[in-house]
């Protein structure tokens, strides 16, 4: 059983390995299209996605307009790549806000517990039990349409899913050895949760970010979508799509194609990586078991 048990997690790390070697190569392929478009529309080579009265309405693919153009002659493939970088931007704003927010403040709820505790898993419970795209579409009623604002707007939706995760886990730190040992030595609060309890629940928030990244993305293409996401100056895909409801029908594909296939590939690039790291991290506990 040990040799079979040994052999299976070989073949999951193996599996691990591919998936992430996927998920980094996919995701640096839209880091290099965030970084570099903006350089290349800049110098001139690229035509710029908002700028498109001189090109004619839904061209169709070709090698003037490699991905057609869309009902205002801006360049689709252009806009795609713009938009890429506008995902990137709101996507790593959100996550990196309900990190910053979530996980302090599940470290000091659990640690605190009594009263504190129970006021932050009700607000945080409650936040919870709301579908996702409607609290988001909610919050970016109220705040406008903004790069800043959408990210808010995602940020309140992912909190309590750290505040969670990271509280659960503080609960099962907080009563090891170590950190009664630390507090009769007269430690303070925050120094145990700095030193002692943050570098052991924050093991599985590389995960969840990926996850919630992935899911983000989606998510921000709901909210362009609805015409709640981010101005019509700034390329979006799901605003993209919405234009191109009324061209599907009549057979202009290529105005929804491309910015869906962009924001799938970038959904998969990241879902992939979560999972590779679900993998790993688990093996590795496996391993120490």
């Amino acid at each position: 059983m040990k040799y079979l048990s040994a052999f299976g997690l070989l073949e999951t790390r193996k599996l691990s390995s591919k998936m992430a070697r996927w998920g980094i190569v996919l995701l640096g392929l839209y880091l290099i299209a965030a970084f570099l478009t903006p350089v290349l529309v800049g110098l001139g080579f690229l035509p710029d996605g908002q700028m498109g009265l001189d090109s004619p309405m839904y061209s169709s693919p070709s090698w003037g307009h490699w991905c057609g153009t869309d009902r205002l002659g801006r360049d689709v493939c252009v806009r795609t790549l713009q938009g890429t970088n506008v995902a990137l931007q709101v996507v790593l704003l959100a996550v990196g806000f309900a990190v910053l927010i979530g996980v302090p403040i599940g470290i000091l709820s659990a640690y605190m517990g009594g009263f504190v505790d129970r006021i932050m898993v009700l607000i945080m419970e409650t936040l919870y039990t709301v579908p996702v795209l409607l609290l988001s579409v909610v919050i970016a009623f109220l705040l406008g349409r903004g790069i800043l604002n959408a990210a808010i707007a995602l940020c309140v939706v992912y909190i309590p899913q750290y505040f969670r995760v990271v509280r659960n886990q503080t609960m099962q730190v907080k009563t090891e050895l170590y950190i009664e040992a630390a507090r009769s030595m007269g430690a303070g609060p925050l120094w145990i949760m700095r030193r002692y309890l943050f570098k052991n629940v924050i093991t599985s928030v590389p995960v969840l970010l990926t996850l919630n990244a992935a899911d983000a993305v989606l998510v921000l293409g709901g909210l362009g979508f609805l015409g709640l996401g981010l101005p019509e100056t700034i390329p979006e895909w799901g605003s993209d799509l919405n234009m191109a409801l009324d061209a599907v029908p009549i057979g202009i594909w290529w105005t929804a194609l491309f910015p869906g296939i962009a924001m799938f590939g970038l959904v998969l690039s990241l879902s992939l990586l979560g999972e590779a790291l679900e993998d790993f991290i688990s093996g590795n506990e496996l391993v120490k078991e």
